[in-house]
């Protein structure tokens, strides 16, 4: 059976973790080649070792997302030489989360949040889609969020930032489908590795849900896939939901 990704190059932004790096292995399993960026070069050659042993390919490239132009474009321009001249497929991951109140939240906080989780891929994205266009086409995907379309009592700062993200996409799909580049964006649900033996807190968020449990970063690199490939060629400007039926089925309090 062809893989899926047969030939392409990838970049995949916090791609260190959870989500990313699921993200980063799924890519090179499919036959991608992949750039992992992340902050930590420990971690970032312990994904490129976890594809290499299972016959993939990767290459960690080492980026402070801070939100300025320069730190952009100085990823997109390294990650450009490490794969051979192009990028075909970007995934908007990298994030923080600070998870406070309204009211705990002071100013370096909110600049830090929208500096990485919406300036820092906004131009990571205006460095790399011309040159996707220019190339004859490629996949973005962005990393929205659940909680940018139903409320939680913390977290609203984080939350404004990936609604940003979810608006994006649909501008961008607006701005760069013409020219051949699909954008399109996941929103997970309550998403952590699996732990054997205990529960999380956060699992309380999706009980009464159909899937009634928290999902893994699998899930999500599952969906990226399908993005990034070309069953999803016709396309453009969504939001996917793999969130468990969080935000699109009642949850009835048991």
């Amino acid at each position: 059976m062809p893989m899926r990704l047969e030939g392409r190059t990838a970049l995949v932004t916090g791609a260190t973790s959870n989500i990313g790096r699921a993200i980063a292995e799924a890519f090179a399993a499919e036959g991608a080649r992949v750039v992992v960026s992340g902050r930590s070069a420990e971690r970032g050659r312990e994904v490129v070792d976890a594809v290499s042993a299972r016959g993939g390919r990767a290459d960690f490239v080492r980026a402070d997302l801070d939100g300025s132009a320069a730190a952009s474009r100085a990823l997109a321009e390294e990650a450009t030489r490490v794969l051979g001249g192009r990028v075909d497929i970007l995934v908007n991951n990298a994030g923080v989360y600070p998870g406070d109140t309204t009211l705990a939240t002071d100013e370096q906080t909110f600049d830090r949040v929208y500096a990485v989780n919406v300036k820092a891929p906004f131009f990571l994205t205006a460095a790399i889609a011309p040159a996707m266009a220019r190339a004859g086409g490629g996949a973005i995907v962005n990393l929205g969020s659940w909680i940018a379309r139903l409320g939680i009592p913390v977290g609203a700062l984080y939350s404004s930032t990936k609604g940003a993200m979810e608006t994006l996409t649909r501008a961008w799909a607006a701005e760069f489908g013409p020219q051949g580049v699909r954008v399109n964006a996941i929103s997970p649900g309550v998403v952590l590795p699996a732990a054997a033996g205990t529960e999380h807190p956060a699992e309380a968020m999706m009980k009464g849900t159909p899937a009634n449990r928290m999902g893994t970063p699998d899930a999500i690199a599952n969906a990226a896939v399908y993005l990034a490939a070309d069953e999803s060629s016709f396309v453009h400007g969504t939001v996917l939901d793999v969130d468990g039926g969080r935000t699109t089925v009642a949850v009835i309090a048991g």
